[in-house]
């Protein structure tokens, strides 16, 4: 046992000479074949050598100082280290020397050849490139396409009478080749500068060679844009060719990277109202992709039409919506308008006050960037949805929706429907301190003293068509002098809501708000009323401002009536314009004409800007003057004021210039059929 014992574990002195033995036959073999032989081999070489041998007598016998022989596991250990020690030798052995002479000392010669093979090299690779070009279809015309696409894009360098030759030599090129040329990524430009420049029978001949192509084209990274130029430049007969061939694959391509843009470009601009119903009701499931329309009527997309006549299908088509809209939602494509207006389809459709629209409202709140609110607010079908999420939603979900809009308050109120979901925000938040602080200082300014920055953009913003809105909102209410028809529409669908959703009433709703916006806009009119009053829009926002504004009026009437002192040929000429004309009629009045009732609604407190108008007047010695000119209309309101305390100074400053008003009423050049203003006046005067 104990010779078997030094055979398979000589002690450190045998395993010095082992590892000698080992070296000089491994210098001669590979390393691979030394870490594979065999243990027996290693220990015919262990028994053939005579140091180990020697050694392994001399520590043998029963004296041997306290040492004993290792154990079966410590034998192991020490021969796989023993090995190790053979792998990493073999290894050194093995790796070639680096070159250790400096770069420096490379001779010349040797880098010429080194640069001369380079180019060789790549001169080849080109000469390649260029022979497997050449190999491919039409390779000769693609390429003299190419060349006339890069002189025709620069449109400013080419003579019209050039690009018309040019073109034509273009599509003598295509014709007959387009489907050649449209699913390449550099060759599909050529056919997109074609179409830029063709004639109306020259676009039909495209879109009819790629009949039955569209699908695949809308698909295609590049082709893409060539189908939407098409759509752009065509006319009906190119867009009923593209659109019919995307039926049956609607829910495909809106989840397609490429082709669902494309899908909602034609959905929002270009699809009739036929074909947006039809590509909208692949939305609600598999048995609309299949099968069309059953009835003798128009195709219709409201799917409360739908599910009022198939009201068993109710479930499977609720069910199937809401997974598309939640699939495109959870990857954040969301700035379709084709989705925005399933969305609404899927909200009008839930009961109110459901689990299922209280999910959905959660759908909407989900996203934490808040991209998904934000891209609603700008589409018309996504507008409406939020303003219907508002005023359904309770407190906790309008708070939490108003906070995404923070940042975005000047850019929805310039937009044709953003400025909707302020004006729901208006209507349906009873936390008025909330909506004073969310919108107001993004809307009008952060302080009373408004700076020059904030003053332009104010001013502007009063001017402008659609962002005049919310700012005037909370002043004239349901007004068809400042609200579309279909914002009138939509508002009193969600007064109708907000009885069962909110418990502040309008009214008290709507002074807190006014007190809020009031100081700054009468601060605008006090310092610009030689501005706003030049356009009609300006006049018209300075008439709601001070006849219901709930802050201190004095100063901006004041102002007003300064105008009539200007020196300024802009202002003496604006104030003489039929705008300023209706706005200082109202303002003398103190109130608006309510036309269903025949009366002027005095606003509360009264303005009393008549009294001052009048002295400002006399003052000027224009009385008469401004009976027989253009405003003369705004006199007769001067006299109608009830109870008015220049009554009586009026009338005999008027028969003085009775003469005067004769001649106006009678007509000249002016006034052709007579100033009806100054008829009324004499009218007036004869009854007294």
């Amino acid at each position: 046992m104990a010779a078997i014992k030094r055979k398979q574990f000589p002690a450190p002195a045998q395993q010095n000479g082992s590892n000698k033995k080992q070296k000089s036959v491994t210098s001669t073999a590979p390393a691979v074949q030394e870490v594979k032989r065999p243990a027996s081999d290693l220990e015919a070489e262990t028994d053939s050598d005579p140091i180990v041998e020697s050694d392994t007598t001399e520590n043998s016998g029963d004296d041997d100082d306290g040492v004993s022989w290792p154990s079966d596991d410590e034998a192991v250990e020490h021969n796989e280290q023993q090995h190790a020690e053979i792998d990493r030798d073999a290894l050194t052995r093995q790796q070639p020397l680096r070159n250790t002479q400096p770069r420096s000392k490379v001779s010349a010669g040797t880098a010429e050849h080194s640069s001369t093979n380079s180019k060789e090299a790549h001169a080849k690779q080109k000469a390649l490139a260029l022979e497997r070009k050449a190999a491919k279809p039409n390779a000769d015309s693609i390429a003299r396409a190419k060349k006339l696409w890069e002189r025709l894009r620069r449109k400013s360098h080419v003579p019209r009478d050039e690009r018309k030759k040019l073109v034509a030599e273009l599509f003598d090129i295509i014709t007959g080749h387009v489907q050649d040329f449209v699913f390449k990524h550099d060759s599909v430009r050529t056919i997109q500068t074609a179409i830029k420049y063709a004639n109306r029978d020259q676009r039909r001949m495209i879109a009819r060679e790629l009949k039955g192509q569209y699908r695949t084209l809308a698909e295609s990274r590049y082709a893409k844009f060539m189908v939407g130029k098409l759509l752009v430049h065509g006319d009906e007969e190119i867009r009923d060719l593209i659109v019919p061939e995307l039926y049956g694959h609607v829910r495909r391509l809106i989840k397609h990277p490429e082709a669902s843009w494309i899908l909602d470009d034609i959905y929002r601009g270009v699809a009739t109202p036929t074909q947006k119903a039809t590509l909208l009701r692949e939305w609600y499931g598999a048995e609309f992709t299949i099968f069309k329309n059953e009835g003798k009527g128009p195709i219709s997309g409201e799917l409360k039409q739908i599910l009022n006549e198939h009201p068993e299908k109710r479930r499977p088509v609720m069910h199937a919506l809401h997974d598309l809209i939640n699939l495109l939602v959870q990857k954040k494509t969301t700035g379709f308008t084709m989705l925005h207006d399933a969305m609404l389809q899927y909200f009008l459709n839930v009961p109110a006050g459901s689990a299922g629209m209280a999910e959905f409202i959660e759908l909407l709140k989900g996203d934490e960037e808040g991209d998904l609110l934000k891209n609603l607010a700008f589409t018309k079908p996504g507008a409406h949805l939020i303003c219907l999420a508002l005023a359904y939603g309770n407190a906790k979900d309008r708070k939490q929706i108003l906070r995404v809009y923070k940042s975005t308050v000047a850019s929805l109120a310039y937009d044709a429907h953003g400025h909707q979901v302020l004006l729901a925000a208006y209507d349906v938040i009873d936390d008025t301190v909330l909506v004073s602080k969310s919108i107001f200082p993004e809307l009008i300014g952060k302080s009373v003293d408004l700076d020059t920055n904030q003053t332009q953009s104010l001013l502007d913003a009063v001017v402008h068509l659609k962002a005049r809105i919310p700012i005037l909102y909370p002043f004239s209410g349901i007004s068809k002098s400042i609200l579309p028809t279909e914002d009138i529409d939509l508002l009193e669908s969600i007064h109708t809501i907000r009885t069962t959703t909110s418990k502040k009433d309008p009214s008290v709703r709507r002074q807190e708000l006014l007190a809020n916006l009031s100081p700054s806009l009468l601060s605008l009119i006090t310092h610009n009323a030689e501005v706003l009053v030049q356009s009609s829009f300006g006049c018209q926002f300075i008439t709601e401002v001070l006849l219901r504004a709930t802050s201190d009026r004095e100063a901006a009437c004041k102002a007003i009536v300064a105008l009539l002192q200007s020196n300024s040929p802009d202002v003496r000429k604006a104030i003489e314009m039929p705008s300023a004309g209706r706005m200082l009629k109202n303002l003398v009045q103190g109130g608006l004409y309510n036309p269903k009732t025949g009366t002027v609604e005095v606003s509360e407190p009264p303005l009393h800007f008549n009294a001052s108008f009048f002295e400002d007047l006399v003052a000027q010695d224009r009385i008469v003057e401004w009976a027989t000119g253009g405003n003369s209309m705004v006199m007769v309101a001067l006299w109608e004021v009830e109870g008015a305390s220049y009554r009586e100074r009026m009338e005999k400053i008027l028969k003085k210039g009775k003469q005067r008003l004769k001649k106006a009423a009678a007509g000249d050049t002016t006034h052709a059929k007579g100033n009806k203003g100054s008829q009324l006046l004499l009218e007036m005067l004869d009854k007294t």
